[in-house]
Parts: C-alpha cells; structure tokens; sequence
C-alpha cells in the first residue's frame, strides 16, 4: 500500500505540481486507519492540514500524479514496485520505514471450521482467499515453505485477487470463504466480520511500512515534518493499536 502527499496540478508534459497548502498523501488501503488517525492529530497539534487518500493504486495514481507530497507503501517490496512502474514522482532519498506488521489468520466470527495454525489451513473442505498482491503478494508461501505446507495450503486457495479490497468485498458477500492469509492489521478494520488467528512468534512473517516525499513538491518542509511526526513514539503506540509490531 502507498501514500503521496498534497499537489496542485499543472497539465504540462511534466509533471509540475503547484504550492497547495494541504500535504496530500497517496497510498494503498492496508495502512489507512493509523495514517488517517495520526494525519488528524497532526492537523490539529500543527494547524496544517494533512490529506489521506487510500486504497488500490489504479483508484488514485492520476490525481497522484497530479498533486501528491507523499506515497506510502503496504511493504517495502510493494513501493518498490511503485517507483519501477512510475519513475521520477518518489524522491528516493527520503525513502524511510515506519514500523512493521505481523502475517496472521483472518476467519470467520465464531471460528466454525476451528483454524488455530497454518497446518489447519490444509484440511479438507478449508476455503482460503489469496491476495497476490497490495503488499501480500508470496506472503502464504513463504509462511507455508518454512513447514512444508505449500502444496497442503496451495490447493485450499479456490480465489486469488489483486487487492485487499477485492478480498474484502468477496469476504463480505460470501460466507463460503473461511481463511485469509493477511496482515494482523487487517483484523482491526474488520472487527464485526472476523477473528484473528495469531501465529505463535516462531512462525510470524513481518513486512515494512516504508514512506517517501514526492520528488516534485512545493511542500516539502511540511511533508517532513508529517513524516518525523509519524516516526514519534506517540505515533508508534497509535500504529500498534493498528495492528503493528
């Protein structure tokens, strides 16, 4: 997931955004809830306004392009990705990581099928959706090669999409789905349709959160400033109510 902060646009062959007084920042959906959290205490400790637009990237990369200060990514392969696919919009020496987050078990309320470890997931009639992608991509494989699970887990996945929010929306709309392979974080934003399986510490995966300035933006200073803010113990502890290490 990533995030870009706040341009105004001037439809040149460059890109040239102009002096905006919101830092907007761009991103994928995952990181939202602590990014959105601490961009209002930030605005309202500072008096400078900070703007979150998250979600998948195809959603917001034109107006991104257009006005962000700021991109955050869901891991760090995943902005990575980012600056390969849309080279000269990320400043890459202000590529810092935030905190990172733990993989775990998403399931249904109540547990029916009674999935407490990896090795569960390769049970008959178990039905898990796979994102390959928005920073989970290879994450259920590297979890399950470290136990000999791949090929046990890898025919219990009956979809895989592209997005959390593609995961989401089929979660909701159909109970068959019983497993998601996922971030922890994703728990604390789905509290009223899921329960978290924990994997014991031995077994647990982490990926970054890394953010960046956009090389183009007028409000650099500010963006900065958003960014250290970010990295306070303060933020952290909020980040940690997320979901993160």
């Amino acid at each position: 997931m990533l995030v870009l902060l706040g341009f105004s646009t001037v439809m040149e062959s460059k890109w040239h955004p102009a002096k905006n007084d919101v830092v907007k920042v761009y991103g994928p959906g995952g990181p939202l809830g602590p990014m959105k959290e601490l961009a209002d205490r930030f605005t309202d400790e500072t008096g400078i306004k900070v703007e979150v637009t998250a979600g998948p990237e195809v959603k917001w990369i034109d107006q991104a392009k257009q006005d962000a200060d700021i991109i955050y990514g869901g891991s760090e392969y995943m902005l990575t990705d980012f600056i390969l696919k849309h080279p000269g919009i990320i400043n890459e020496k202000t590529r810092t990581e935030l905190y990172s987050r733990a993989a775990g078990i998403l399931v249904r309320k109540g547990n029916p099928k009674q999935i407490q470890t990896l090795e569960d997931l390769t049970k008959n009639g178990v039905k898990i959706v796979d994102v390959n992608g928005a920073g989970q991509l290879g994450l259920w494989e590297d979890l399950a090669g470290r136990k000999g699970l791949i090929s046990g887990i890898s025919k219990n996945i009956v979809i895989s999409v592209e997005s959390s929010a593609e995961a989401i929306e089929l979660w909701k709309k159909n109970s068959k789905y019983d497993a998601w392979i996922t971030y922890e974080s994703w728990h604390y934003r789905l509290t009223d349709v899921t329960e978290l399986v924990q994997l014991p510490d031995e077994e647990k995966l982490y990926r970054g959160t890394p953010i960046s300035i956009t090389s183009k933006t007028d409000n650099k200073k500010e963006a900065k400033q958003f960014i250290e803010y970010l990295k306070s113990e303060a933020s952290h502890q909020v980040f940690q109510k997320w979901g993160w290490k």
